[in-house]
């Protein structure tokens, strides 16, 4: 400030006549502080400290005109577009846009150093000295070069009413690298300019603050230790405190534990607008809206959808969630093309719920220009009642900015955007104007709104020149996070980035280690690292090592620096390991009794309390690849309706007739595939095995009715009362025998090995025998019917069925007396009892003693 006052003094211009620019706009506040404290008593005059940019507003910029860069990624994207499209790269348009919007923006800087009235020569000058692509392969990307140097060159900039600006005195303050524009404006306005480095490089290394190195684990590690760091400092009374954020992601770790703590901090980065609740909850009714939308994602939306989620309408969404996972639907149904099996099998409520949203979706579905679009969005947003949380939330009107939606839950202009969108007429699809969004929100950045005192300030490495930090705070010091020569933006080679005034990538590397010797010049340095990263060894980077090695040599000292002493507080607490739950369960009598629920109770009484008396179960995921349960429904599925039709009066006097056979159970398939929704490339594997499974079972089946056995039911639901419990199964399939008793089947696709061991189990395998106790029949018989993909059908026939089913009703009424005397109910599972058991997170066996 000394040299500025020194300069006005020196040509006499008043400091109202002065401009100082800084190479960034944080530093505004710094040096309006630093020139008041320059001065007696704080009074006189102040220059005006701006920014290229804060200047160009306070001047009245123009706002970009058709076609211009505009820096805002929803509108750039369609220009770039539809640039493509003129220079007949339309065809590759989704594949082009965003490396266009790099090249583009890349070359903004140099091109807006240039005066308007020079810029589009300027452009020419370039694009005929650019060199030919050496090969035909990469004639796409020097095309892409070529429109995105005409775009730069043909637009205009905000910061072009800065060449007819006229201060008396103009003092440019320098960064780390040249600004272009600056440069420009020094030379029109020669012989009225001064300049000074804000950062002066020195020769040898500059003096560093005091040190600390901490190496974490990992990048969880690391972020805890940074956390720690920084409440160390604050706990000394030492701030403010600089974060440097070398890593998006570890930033916001760091962040969200100081915030847990009630720090006050002031975030300069920010983080991607796409990552924020508010801009999920809007691609959440885009997804929803997809005429192929999974249930998962129409639940998502329609629980984040206030006109859906609060209210009595909050218990119609679960309502509808339970039937759709219970029905196993994982693609949403729309309404009109519902089945009327499906239609009755919701409740009425659900009905009317699945209607609405589908009502909603449906205007987000047909093809139109992105100006319809964005008020089909809109109009959605406001039935939902989407736009009011959004509206509330500083993310959400980010995104509804980002977007150019409106901000207001109000009534608004609904042609407040046919400036901006009217020339875009082309029409898109629901799935690119999703992805133009999805783009959009990517390159906008969301930061909150900053404390009026912070304690922590999160800011890039090159952001700390100027700036006034007790404390700094550099995590992720890798060699993947800080590296010594940064990767040049946009797709330009060494040689053009010289012709076109870019940053070389040797101008990037000095800019870099400059910031990183400035950072080291705070009071108190904190610098961390980690060892690993996703499973990976991970070494310090080079400036790091180049730092110690230098610190070493200066302290006369030989090897690797020791880390600091970890920075976070120990905290004892005391072992208290649990021990195996036995509940009492006498409140909870068994009415109903099912052969699984018992199956449950013989494994483990707690698994029986938990999920049977208490009534707890997991939600049913739909989202999942089919599997082996899949095909095992869908093959009883086939297997009723191809018996049910056999067993028709049509049939039922019919031969046994293979071909006609074959053709019946191949319709079968094909009914039961479309009523349970599976989607036909999964099946495919099953598919694939389905002829030689249906050669198997006719073969099994002729054998079986030569033997004078028929179907009698399938599918068949059983209740049995047994004392003051009633036994209850939908039993597979029920056959007549020539005796006339009752033959019990029960489908299995597993391997034949453990079929045949489920036989061999006696008493351990109660399934047949609790199936025979639901039939009336007091002879009866029994047995699996081994259905597999690679073996051929064969049944296992439980031969002391009788017995087993009157020890298995005589255990029953034992087990359930003892229950509703209260008996405790252990966790005593063991092996594949425990390894596939819902109730395991309950009863917590892996914490027990």
């Amino acid at each position: 400030m000394m040299h500025v006052r020194d300069a006005m003094q020196a040509q006499g211009v008043h400091p109202a006549d002065t401009v100082v620019l800084l190479p960034y706009a944080q530093l505004i506040h710094e040096a309006r502080q630093a020139w008041i404290a320059l001065q007696p008593q704080g009074t006189g005059f102040m220059p005006r400290f701006e920014s290229t940019l804060n200047w160009s507003r306070t001047l009245g910029a123009r706002p970009p005109a058709e076609d211009d860069i505009c820096f805002d990624a929803a509108l750039d994207a369609l220009t770039a577009r539809s640039l493509l499209a003129r220079a007949g790269l339309g065809a590759q348009h989704s594949l082009l846009v965003p490396r266009l919007m790099e090249a583009a923006w890349s070359l903004a800087a140099p091109a807006a150093a240039v005066s308007p009235q020079e810029r589009v020569s300027w452009g020419a000058r370039l694009a005929a000295s650019l060199a030919p692509p050496p090969s035909a392969l990469l004639a796409l990307e020097a095309a892409v070069c070529r429109v995105a140097l005409a775009w730069a060159a043909n637009s205009a900039y905000a910061t072009d009413v800065l060449f007819g600006a006229s201060p008396r005195l103009l003092v440019v303050v320098d960064g780390f690298q040249p600004d272009p524009l600056a440069a420009a404006l020094k030379v029109r306005r020669q012989g009225h300019t001064l300049s000074l480095p804000l950062h002066i490089p020195q020769a040898e290394r500059p003096a560093v603050g005091d040190i600390h190195w901490y190496t974490g684990q990992d990048g969880e590690d690391e972020a805890a230790l940074a956390a720690a760091c920084v409440l160390r400092h604050l706990h000394a009374q030492v701030g403010p405190v600089a974060l440097v954020a070398l890593d998006r992601q570890l930033t916001r770790r760091v962040r969200a534990m100081l915030g847990e703590q009630g720090v006050m901090i002031r975030d300069e980065t920010g983080w991607k607008l796409s990552t924020t609740r508010a801009a999920a909850s809007l691609m959440g009714l885009l997804r929803a809206s997809a005429p192929g939308a999974s249930t998962d994602d129409v639940l998502d939306w329609l629980k984040n959808a206030p006109a859906f989620c609060t209210g009595l309408a909050a218990g119609n969404v679960d309502g509808l969630e339970r039937e759709l996972r219970k029905l196993g639907l994982r693609e949403w149904p729309a309404m009109e093309g519902v089945a009327s099996a499906l239609a009755i099998a919701l409740s009425p409520a659900s009905q009317s719920l699945m209607a609405s949203a589908n009502g909603l979706r449906a205007g987000l579905q047909q093809p139109r220009t992105v100006l319809r679009w964005l008020d089909a969005v809109q109009d959605a947003l406001a039935a939902s009642g989407q736009q009011s949380a959004l509206v509330a939330d500083p993310a959400g009107r980010s995104v509804l900015q980002a977007l150019h939606l409106h901000t207001s839950s109000g009534p608004v202009d609904p042609d407040a955007r046919v400036e901006e969108f009217g020339r875009f007429n082309q029409r898109v699809g629901a799935g690119e104007f999703a992805a133009w969004v999805m783009q959009a929100l990517e390159a906008a950045n969301y930061s909150p709104p900053h404390p009026a005192e912070a304690q922590v300030v999160i800011l890039p490495l090159s952001q700390l020149l100027g700036r006034r930090m007790a404390a700094v705070v550099i995590a992720g010091c890798d060699e993947k996070r800080l590296v010594p020569s940064p990767e040049p933006a946009g797709p330009w080679t060494p040689a053009e980035r010289v012709q076109l005034g870019l940053p070389s990538r040797g101008e990037l590397a000095a800019a870099q280690r400059q910031a990183w010797a400035c950072a080291l010049q705070a009071p108190q340095v904190d610098v961390l690292w980690r060892q690993s990263d996703a499973g990976e060894p991970t070494m310090a980077s080079s400036l790091v090592l180049e730092l110690q090695l230098h610190l070493a040599k200066a302290e006369g000292v030989t090897g690797q620096r020791v880390p600091t002493p970890d920075p976070r507080l120990e905290r004892m607490f005391v072992a208290r390991p649990g021990a195996m739950p036995s509940p009492g369960t006498a409140a909870l009598p068994v009415a109903r009794l099912s052969a699984s629920a018992y199956s449950d109770l013989r494994r483990c009484p707690y698994r029986f309390f938990a999920l049977r008396q208490l009534g707890l179960a997991e939600a049913e995921e739909l989202d999942t690849d089919l599997d082996k349960r899949d095909f095992g429904n869908w093959l009883h599925k086939v297997l009723h309706r191809f018996h049910e039709n056999l067993s028709a009066p049509e049939n039922r006097t019919s031969a046994f007739d293979r071909n006609a056979w074959k053709a019946m159970l191949n319709q079968a398939s094909e009914q039961a595939t479309r009523e349970l929704g599976l989607s036909t490339p999964e099946f495919l594997p099953f598919a694939a095995s389905w002829p030689r499974v249906r050669d198997g079972y006719l073969e099994w089946l002729q054998e079986h009715l030569a033997s004078g056995a028929c179907y009698e039911a399938g599918e068949a639901w059983k209740e049995m009362p047994l004392g003051a419990v009633l036994l209850v199964g939908k039993l597979d399939r029920l056959d007549r025998q020539p005796d006339g008793s009752m033959l019990v089947i029960d489908y299995k696709t597993e391997g034949r090995d453990r079929t045949l061991a489920r036989v061999r189990a006696g008493t351990e395998d109660t399934q047949l025998a609790f199936y025979a106790a639901l039939v009336h029949d007091d002879t009866v018989s029994a047995a699996y019917v081994n259905v597999g993909e690679k073996e051929a059908t064969r049944a296992c026939t439980q031969k002391h069925i009788v017995a087993l089913r009157d020890a298995l009703v005589e255990g029953i009424q034992a087990d359930m007396s003892r229950i509703a005397a209260g008996a405790p109910m252990p966790a005593m599972g063991e092996g594949e009892a425990c390894e596939f058991c819902a109730a395991r997170g309950l009863c917590r066996k892996d914490f027990w003693t």
